[in-house]
């Protein structure tokens, strides 16, 4: 049920729903017509014509509340509001219901349910009172999770009764929602990242610079177009008003990809390796986006976030808020894949100069820190925050085993600025630790890296 907008009781046949309805007799009204009936077995058998009007009017009674009660089932409109549609784990969001009494009559006892799923917490319940003709009813309640995902509120059920509590009558609203929770997003340190060069940042004044460059491929006249930028011998060769383009400023471009492989995380839950990595991609992609970087999102399955351009960035016209709902939208549902390797991912980087790329992995073998090596080929910049399953399933106290060194050593061989992330460490320190190393790094490699600055 959308804000504001009436949610119609769910139709069914008039067989099924009057079955229904005298299913829905109370204890109060099963007595009554049991009464009844029993009075006016005996007043047949005793021929007493009295209690058997006595008997009818018992007998009658539970059936006139079961018949008005069902015939009233699409007088009563609901709406439910979610404010905000969209929170991170383990932030609340609170659902607002709204009750309209649309008939002309009062109603009798109300009572609502709506149905939500148990991550998010127990099933709320209110009992609201008689309800004036036209009147209105408003009921609020909170739900949590700590674990990411898209979560149906709905449909509302509404449990109806009439005055002299005979009859019971549950109906169920058509519409539901959906409530979003989208991974946590840590703020992170304004750096300046090599991997910008060629959009905002030290590529600021280029792009500004290329703004006022025109592009020799002239576009057809449009209503409010200077005419001073008629292009008058293409004009004369199509026949129609022609007018120069103007090529639009660049924007730095950033790749961020989620190692999503089962294989290469071990535990679940909120403080699993694997969340902190969806938490740390969130972070970065919202940081980079508030940047006003071009950023798309790459899962090791080769799987791109769709953007407004062909390649899945985002595109310079498109809204950052969009973009970002986007990606996060995407996020809150991110599963392990069954992948074995980063082939897929490697495939779609190797098309084309890719920017900045920041990565998020977790276990790496031999065979894949070499894909991962061979990544770095196609940026400008790489900064790669390394989990190891061990370690975090080990605890806080663990220390970097063998291994995971030397994957990261030979990363950073390859170009790559690779940081080792141990359980529980906040992603915005290891951002700063990353920023220094890589500049350090740019500056002792100098041109060999393809780095024109790193991090400061």
């Amino acid at each position: 049920m959308t804000a504001g907008a009436p949610g119609p009781v769910d139709d069914s046949d008039d067989k099924g729903g009057l079955r229904a309805a005298l299913n829905g007799l109370t204890t109060r009204g099963r007595s009554f017509l049991a009464a009844g009936v029993a009075a006016a077995v005996c007043a047949y058998v005793l021929g007493q014509g009295d209690l058997l009007r006595v008997g009818l009017l018992l007998a009658v009674l539970p059936l006139v509340c079961v018949t008005v009660l069902y015939r009233t089932r699409y007088r009563v409109a609901g709406s439910r509001r979610l404010s905000p549609s969209r929170v991170p784990a383990g932030s609340e969001a609170r659902v607002h219901l709204r009750m309209d009494n649309v008939s002309r009559l009062h109603t009798g006892l109300l009572m609502l349910q709506d149905r939500v799923p148990y991550v998010l917490g127990p099933r709320p319940r209110f009992v609201l009172d008689r309800v004036e003709p036209g009147g209105v009813r408003e009921v609020s309640y909170r739900v949590r999770s700590d674990l990411r995902g898209r979560y149906p509120l709905g449909p509302l059920q509404l449990q109806l009764s009439d005055p002299f509590g005979m009859c019971e009558l549950s109906r169920s609203f058509s519409a539901y929602d959906t409530l979003v929770v989208v991974p946590r997003t840590e703020p992170l340190p304004p750096l300046r990242l090599a991997g910008a060069a060629t959009g905002y940042g030290d590529g600021r004044a280029r792009s500004l610079a290329l703004a006022g460059e025109d592009d020799i491929i002239p576009r057809g006249y449009r209503h409010g177009d200077d005419l001073r930028r008629v292009h008058w011998r293409s004009t004369a060769r199509y026949g129609e008003l022609m007018v120069r383009r103007e090529e639009q400023p660049q924007r730095a471009r950033c790749t961020v990809l989620l190692d999503t492989r089962r294989i290469a995380y071990r535990g679940a839950g909120p403080g699993s390796a694997f969340e902190w990595a969806v938490s740390g991609a969130a972070s970065a992609l919202m940081h980079m986006l508030e940047r006003g970087f071009a950023v798309r999102l790459l899962t090791d399955e080769g799987s791109v976030v769709p953007g407004e351009s062909a390649d899945g960035f985002a595109g310079s016209t498109q809204d950052s808020a969009d973009s970002a709902g986007l990606m996060m939208d995407t996020l809150a549902v991110v599963d392990h894949s069954d992948g074995g390797g980063l082939s897929r991912a490697y495939d779609v980087l190797r098309g084309g100069n890719e920017g900045l790329l920041v990565a998020f992995f977790g276990d790496l073998d031999e065979e894949q820190t070499a894909v991962a090596a061979r990544m770095r080929q196609r940026s400008r910049g790489a900064v790669a925050f390394v989990l190891d399953g061990d370690d975090w399933a080990r605890g806080a106290e663990a220390v970097p085993a063998a291994p995971v060194s030397g994957r990261l050593r030979l990363l950073r061989e390859a170009g790559w600025t690779a940081m080792a992330v141990p359980p529980g460490t906040e992603l915005a320190r290891l951002w700063q630790q990353a920023g220094e190393e890589g500049g350090g790094q740019s500056s002792s490699a100098g041109s060999t890296t393809g780095l024109s600055g790193g991090w400061s």
